[in-house]
């Protein structure tokens, strides 16, 4: 039995791979559902799941571990390794009762910055020896692979520690001119906080932080930076802005200009990362980046961050690079449908100057 569902299994992982879908999901009463060039495609051809079905299918995805785990918490993350093939970053949860399966791939090949098609300026990010660089966007915006290039840039070009933590490790990478740690949460560390204040003991260079959740895991962060070393984290924020807002915000009141303080001193830059659908087919990146400067600075400590906007705006010289700009000049060069970059606009009337 445990056969026969692994092969069924291997077969719609084949199915993702051949179809260069980004996810698969799994559901009960839906065929298996796959994700290319951000649209969901229904696999008519393959008979509808049922709740049965896919608890035999995450019978061959977890360990008696995991397993566990998913019993007691009604929903897990982990990594699935297919065949030495590729990696799936996966999140098996609960719904209405019965059991989802949500799998994204994780590319082994991890592309350079210039393949991904962002801005140079991320490479004067990871020159810096010290601060805190925050990539930010939506779920399933490119925030992953982003780091990752900017994590292996490091690796091919410094002799550093790395250390990454991850919920689950996604991109596994090869050490060149760096050594890199590389710890999951739940399998090598309880929480990140703890994970990061054990950081200052390993004699690391590099952090990655899969994701800073709460202000324990921030302060940890801010701490870090501080103390001559240089982090990455992500945020699930819309821009720049708002991460700021929201790395703030997590503090009590009698905090937050303490924590402004830190912020200012430490931030490096800001990336806001959105994907779009390419006309043609495919994905191709929007972004907005801000780049700390004396304004960003001052703007932060006097939490006056209604001004961030208008320093990025202005600050086109010093590598700062508006999202609506970005979105403009992909629909000009023919990259992107008109109606597609609206849905991601800011200043509705700024993007409109621009593409006209």
């Amino acid at each position: 039995m445990y056969k026969a569902n692994e092969l069924e299994l291997n077969k719609l992982l084949s199915v993702v791979l051949e179809r260069d879908a980004s996810d698969l999901h799994l559901m009960a009463s839906e065929p298996p559902i796959i994700r290319v060039d951000s649209a969901l495609l229904r696999l008519d051809n393959y008979q509808v799941l049922t709740n049965d079905g896919i608890n035999d299918l995450l019978n061959v995805l977890l360990s008696p571990e995991q397993k566990k785990m998913f019993e007691e918490q009604m929903h897990i993350d982990f990594s699935y390794a297919f065949k030495d093939r590729i990696r799936f970053r996966v999140n098996a949860y609960r719904q209405k009762g019965v059991i989802g399966i949500a799998m994204r791939v994780i590319p082994n090949h991890i592309k350079t910055i210039e393949e991904l098609n962002l801005p140079g300026i991320l490479k004067k990010f990871i020159e810096r020896k010290q601060g805190l660089v925050l990539v930010v966007g939506p779920t399933g915006h490119g925030k992953s692979t982003a780091l990752a290039a900017m994590i292996n840039e490091i690796n091919n070009t410094r002799s550093e520690h790395i250390l990454t933590i991850e919920d689950p490790i996604e991109f596994v990478f090869t050490p060149n001119k760096s050594m890199i740690s590389q710890r999951e949460l739940y399998l090598d560390t309880p929480s990140f906080a703890g994970a990061l204040k054990a950081a200052l003991r390993e004699d690391i260079n590099v952090v990655l932080v899969g994701e800073i959740r709460d202000w324990e895991s921030i302060a940890a962060a801010l701490t870090i930076a501080e103390t001559g070393h240089l982090v990455f984290a992500t945020l699930h924020t819309n821009d720049a802005a708002q991460s700021i807002d929201r790395v703030v915000d997590v503090f009590p009141a009698a905090q937050q200009q303490q924590i402004r303080g830190q912020l200012s001193s430490v931030l490096v830059g800001v990336v806001s990362l959105r994907l779009l659908p390419k006309i043609g087919g495919g994905r191709t990146p929007a972004y907005e980046i801000l780049v700390s400067n004396h304004a960003v600075r001052n703007v932060i400590r006097d939490n006056k961050l209604y001004e961030i906007s208008n320093i990025i705006n202005t600050s086109l010289e010093e590598g700062m690079v508006p999202l609506d700009k970005t979105l403009a000049l992909l629909v000009k060069q023919g990259q992107v449908e008109f109606e597609e970059a609206k849905n991601y606009v800011l200043d509705n009337e700024y993007f409109l100057s621009l593409v006209s």
